[in-house]
């Protein structure tokens, strides 16, 4: 009996790994379109206490209008914004209720009039040619909405041991064909990079519609798919760049303000990953469960072993080096992550974001 439950469990989770990674790769990639002409597009970037990094994707545009909205820094984000080249105004008072971000992406679309405009994070940065390769996309697609997934940098050892593992348990629950067909209800999108043909955002409410979410991305996603308009979820690892979170307490927090709200806002997608979670924390147990039993699998020693291998090898493709080493640390410990981010959620406590409760 042991045995089966050994064998089960490997090939459940390499099963469901596979899927996650298939579901990522299938996303279609924003190809490269040679001589693409300059864009009619404004850069939108909503920024509080990015002095560090903010020259950076400002400097990704150098052809562009880039408005960055500055949203209460208490640091010189606005001064090194400005040498950068970009225009600069402040975020409007916040609202009750309402979120920062979206509040402030409102607020540069509000100041755009050009035909395409693009919100992209302050803590992303792009090739030169990234903005009329994906415009030059949307319009030779005939699309108005694209949101693009970007290449993770990870510097910290808790970056790379735990982010590669988080992406892999996040798309197990996302379905790459549901999240871009306009009659499936799955949604998607990636905050840290959103484009949007100016009348089309306007004509369905913007970020404004959206205001009062933390994980306005997705919301925003789900929103135009109600309002009838195809949202279109691309990867563009070589183009585009991001460094999501800077260390540990920060990717705490992160998926603390994010995680649970995910799993709530698309129920189906969270079940499957909150069922994929349960399975890979299993390994341990089973594995030591079998290893306790080896008298009765001393014939039969190769189940423990494909067990022990099985998330190192299902994750390889996510960790693409010797640190898939770091999984089971990832696993146990992202466990509490987000179980702190489900009770955090429940009890309606805020999370401290940005200097700032949300």
């Amino acid at each position: 009996m042991i045995e089966f439950l050994v064998i089960g469990l490997a090939a459940a989770i390499m099963l469901v790994l596979w899927k996650s990674r298939l579901n990522y790769i299938f996303l279609p990639t924003l190809p490269v379109i040679p001589n693409a002409p300059e864009p009619d597009l404004t850069v939108i970037i909503p920024a509080r206490n990015e002095a560090h990094q903010i020259a950076r994707v400002v400097k990704s545009f150098p052809n562009l209008p880039v408005i960055v909205v500055d949203d209460a820094s208490s640091d010189n984000t606005s001064e090194l914004a400005f040498q950068a080249g970009a225009r600069v105004i402040p975020a409007p008072p916040l609202p009750p209720k309402q979120k920062g971000k979206p509040n402030a992406c409102a607020e540069g679309a509000r100041h755009a009039t050009t035909k395409w405009i693009l919100f992209v994070d302050a803590d992303t940065w792009f090739d030169p040619s990234f903005a009329s390769n994906l415009v030059a996309y949307a319009e030779s697609a005939h699309l108005q909405f694209v949101t693009v997934f970007l290449e993770q940098v990870c510097e910290t050892l808790s970056e790379k041991a735990l982010l590669p593992y988080a992406f892999a348990l996040y798309f197990t629950g996302v379905s790459a064909r549901a999240v871009n067909n306009l009659k499936s209800r799955e949604a998607l999108a990636n905050g840290q990079c959103v484009l949007f043909e100016r009348v089309v955002y306007n004509s369905i409410g913007g970020h404004s519609a959206v205001a009062d979410s933390v994980i306005e991305d997705v919301a925003l996603a789900r929103h135009a798919k109600k309002s009838g308009i195809p949202v279109r979820v691309i990867r563009a690892e070589t183009l585009g760049h991001v460094r999501m979170y800077e260390g540990f307490s920060a990717i705490w927090r992160g998926f603390q303000k994010n995680s649970f709200r995910f799993l709530v806002i698309n129920p189906w997608s969270g079940l499957q990953v909150i069922l994929a979670s349960i399975l890979l924390t299993s390994w341990l147990p089973v594995l030591l469960l079998g290893l306790t039993d080896s008298p009765r699998l001393s014939l039969a020693p190769t189940p423990v072993m494909i067990l022990f291998f099985s998330p190192f090898l299902s994750l390889l493709p996510w960790y693409r080096n010797w640190r898939v080493l770091l999984a089971p640390f990832a696993i146990y410990l992202f466990q509490l992550i987000a179980l702190n981010g489900m009770l955090v959620t429940l009890t309606r406590r805020p999370t401290l974001w940005k200097n700032r409760h949300v």
